[in-house]
């Protein structure tokens, strides 16, 4: 699930759990249970036996198992076939398989910095204007 050439640099295994704060520079897998605070520079995979309560903050963010919290990628965010979300995304690139769970609000930036509802009230009003009728 990394991409290529990336290592997964640290892994919570299945059947651990871990409370706290994970600040990390590199890429994250999580199979076990994590509950507090997650940051990576590089890629969080949440796998199918992952369960995870945070919010998270990464360059990219895979999510095979469950994921409890709200998400900002900078790259993009791909929701696998088992993937089960309850929380708000904010990414340029967004790829949802069928099958996934998802309930919560979806912004896609586009790769944008520009605030995107502004981005596209200003495209909207671009463009020519209806004709008066006249009188």
């Amino acid at each position: 699930m990394a991409g290529k050439g990336d290592i997964m640099n640290s892994t919570i295994g299945e059947g651990s759990v871990f409370e706290g704060k994970f600040y990390i520079s590199g890429s994250l897998k999580i199979d076990g249970k994590f509950e507090g605070e997650i940051k990576t520079d590089e890629e969080l995979v949440v796998g199918e036996t992952g369960k995870v309560k945070t919010n998270i903050d990464a360059k990219s963010v895979v999510i095979a198992g469950t994921v409890v919290g709200n998400i900002r990628a900078d790259n993009e965010v791909r929701l696998l076939e088992t993937g089960r979300l309850l929380g708000d995304i904010v990414t340029p690139v967004l790829t949802v398989q069928r099958g996934v769970i998802m309930q919560g609000n979806v912004t896609i930036t586009g790769g944008q910095r520009k605030d995107p509802k502004k981005a596209v009230e200003e495209s909207f009003e671009g463009g020519p204007k209806p004709h008066e009728k006249s009188k």
